[in-house]
């Protein structure tokens, strides 16, 4: 490494400070979707990434997806989908994959890749502690619920004792029903139980873009409203963006939807001037 190598890091790391103060014990929960966790290169240095965050201080929450692994398990096991308007009907075989897949396979790679890069992390699902008490979101969906309740004992202990929570989206109903919750409902359920300083949704876009396809740096919730209204904001980001919206409602500070496939996306987005997505507030 060249004398200028090393001038550019120590330069990066100064420019850097301002954000590790700012950040300080606060709360970041990161929704790592199915798509963005990539490679196990990509899977290394989200790990690598989040290890960093815990280490000046920060208290990061994952709750991560699994769509691509879900859809290849059910194939490889001859298990059919159904949809209905779009969605997955999530009948008793299917959700038995489900949650083998999240809570399993999927959680437990998320785990191990952060704890070979030097953190501690611990796999849980919404299932766990009662965590996530879920309603049916619709009779013809079948077991797939919406968050009613977030007790987030659990976490603010893990995290007192400078854990890592990785949370894949598996929750509980009120007759002890397990149901199927998406990802990005889950971790704004969570976010907003834990008042986070920053919900991250890592997807496989750049942001929420304007009518003439630029990414929007920043955004209050009623020029959301407003682009929804007009139709700017359109198909598989307005979950996304009710999500943010319900988010800072529970009093999340501010929501970030970011391209999870950007090496180091998180990073940029907490260290940096320019951040590394669309940045949603209140006002």
């Amino acid at each position: 490494m060249t004398t200028r190598d090393n001038a550019a890091i120590a330069r990066t790391l100064n420019e850097a400070l301002p954000y590790l103060t700012r950040y300080d014990d606060a709360v970041v929960v990161i929704k790592l979707g199915g798509h963005a966790m990539g490679s196990e290169e990509g899977m290394a240095s989200f790990a690598r990434d989040v290890v960093l965050m815990r280490t000046v201080g920060i208290n990061p929450v994952i709750i991560h997806g699994g769509g691509p692994m879900i859809n290849a398990m059910l194939e490889r096991l001859g298990v059919t989908s159904e949809f209905r308007r779009g969605k997955r009907v999530t009948d008793a075989a299917t959700l038995q994959v489900v949650e083998m897949v999240l809570a399993g396979e999927i959680n437990k790679r998320i785990v191990q890749a952060i704890n070979t890069a030097g953190g501690r992390a611990v796999g849980l699902s919404g299932k766990d502690a009662d965590m996530i008490t879920c309603k049916q979101t619709d009779p013809e969906l079948g077991f797939v619920g919406t968050p009613t309740e977030v007790d987030p004992r659990l976490l603010h202990t893990l995290l007192r004792d400078e854990m890592i929570p990785v949370i894949a989206p598996i929750g509980t109903g009120a007759q002890d029903e397990t149901y199927n919750i998406n990802g990005d409902t889950a971790a704004g359920a969570v976010a907003g139980a834990l008042k986070a300083d920053r919900l991250l949704l890592l997807t496989d876009v750049s942001g929420v873009k304007d009518a003439s396809g630029e990414v929007v740096t920043a955004l209050t919730a009623t020029q959301v409203l407003e682009m929804t209204a007009a139709g700017v904001i359109a198909g598989g980001m307005i979950p996304k963006t009710e999500t943010a919206l319900e988010a800072l409602d529970a009093g999340v500070r501010a929501v970030v939807i970011l391209d999870g496939r950007v090496p180091n996306a998180v990073l940029l987005e907490l260290f940096t001037s320019h951040g590394a997505g669309s940045l949603i507030r209140k006002a």
